[in-house]
């Protein structure tokens, strides 16, 4: 019983206790308007909804992940890059020749049903941190040949990889937050700007020959919609009932459980994508900013550990990390804000997705192992040149 004692003692305090804790705060915070979203539509007698209740087992599931993940040391996980590697290649590949589409998402074939549960898994989103675990140690790797085309070459073959396997899909949203990060990290890792303003340049040309032959009807639609409503008012009307919902919230809201949009389900996909949506219309402003205010704080705290971190392929994942719930925020917000397009991008920590919140956990979990082991590093560190600290024995 002693040293069970103990082994939680070191764990506690070698864990990243104000990261963990924001974290399961905000999904207490998200949770809590997942259930307010979808209170109204509960059948007689049901006391929660299949939607919360999946969000719910994703984030305890996902917590669970992320204290094991925390518990293998960071360097395990980076000689084990060409697996994970293979394995993200591979479950695309499984999702191309057996995806379906939801009924919420029939455009996008982007999901796996886990046998006869009705849970489907979308792999895109655990992809996404098998791409940081890659793309971070292919980044350290050449960090001193950046300023060359053959290594440019390759660092854009290895984004290229998942953003092809996932437009092909039919996930344009999650296609566009790959990018973002992938863009991110090459600048964090001290790629200079004129490669960039060259790939803009690109991008520029060709996207012409994109909105022709890459772009379906319904995503040029969404995007022509925003600056020519009148004409597309089927499909602004998800945006425009957003809006008003956030509209109607003011500054204080109009109380929990009390939203006549929310609680009238007037905004499509409200518990998920348009969660947004629900925070401003029944917590006002004030929740809608304590919410912006969370997401800050956790992405402020993964920063901070990569700054901290003794090796540049870690700090590199960190960053990665950061970018991606950063990404996935703001592409969010501005949607619900009728800034930019549908494109079906989850809030971390707030939408209804289960694969979103069980893959946020997992890179949590990748952020603590990295904030556990390099304090453990240091302190070895320490003791080996003979410096004596609280913490020597």
């Amino acid at each position: 019983m002693y040293k069970i004692i103990n082994a939680i003692k070191d764990f506690i305090q070698a864990t990243d206790k104000i990261l963990i804790s924001l974290s399961i705060l905000t999904s207490v915070y998200g949770l809590l308007m997942v259930y307010s979203a979808t209170k109204s539509s509960l059948s007689e007698g049901a006391i929660i909804s299949r939607d919360f209740r999946t969000m719910l087992i994703a984030v305890g599931i996902g917590i669970v992940f992320a204290i094991i993940i925390s518990l293998i040391d960071y360097e395990l996980i980076i000689k084990l890059w060409p697996l994970i590697g293979f394995f993200c290649i591979g479950i695309m590949i499984v999702t191309l020749l057996w995806g379906k589409a939801p009924p919420a998402r029939p455009d996008a074939r982007s999901w796996l049903v886990i046998g006869d549960t009705g849970f489907y898994l979308q792999p895109s989103e655990l992809v996404k941190v098998g791409f940081i675990i890659t793309f971070g140690i292919h980044l350290d790797s050449v960090k001193d040949t950046l300023d060359k085309i053959k290594t440019l070459f390759l660092l854009c073959v290895h984004g290229a990889i998942p953003v092809f396997l996932i437009i092909i899909t039919g996930d344009a949203g999650s296609a566009l937050i790959f990018i973002i990060i992938f863009i991110g990290m090459m600048y964090m890792a001290g790629v200079k700007l004129r490669y960039f303003a060259a790939g803009a340049g690109l991008v520029a040309a060709i996207s012409p020959l994109a909105w022709i032959y890459a772009l379906k009807d319904l995503q040029k639609q969404r995007i022509l919609a925003l600056f020519y409503p009148d004409l597309y008012p089927a499909v602004i009307y998800q945006q425009d009932m957003g809006i008003r919902a956030i509209s109607n919230g003011g500054f204080w809201g109009s109380g929990l459980f009390k939203g006549t949009f929310t609680q009238g389900s007037l905004v499509p996909e409200n518990h998920n994508d348009m969660i947004f949506t629900v925070i401003g219309e029944e917590l006002g402003f004030v929740g809608a900013v304590t919410a912006i205010v969370l997401i800050a704080l956790i992405i402020a705290r993964i920063i901070g550990t990569g700054k901290k971190s003794r090796d540049n392929s870690t700090a590199n994942m960190c960053y990665g990390v950061a970018i991606m719930l950063a990404a996935q925020a703001v592409v969010n917000i501005g949607m619900c804000l009728k800034l930019f397009p549908v494109v079906g991008i989850t809030l971390p920590f707030f939408s209804a997705g289960g694969s979103s919140n069980l893959s946020v956990y997992i890179a949590l979990g990748l952020i603590l192992s990295i904030y556990r082991y390099n304090q453990t590093k240091q302190l070895d560190n320490l003791m080996l040149i003979g410096i004596r600290t609280p913490f020597t024995e």
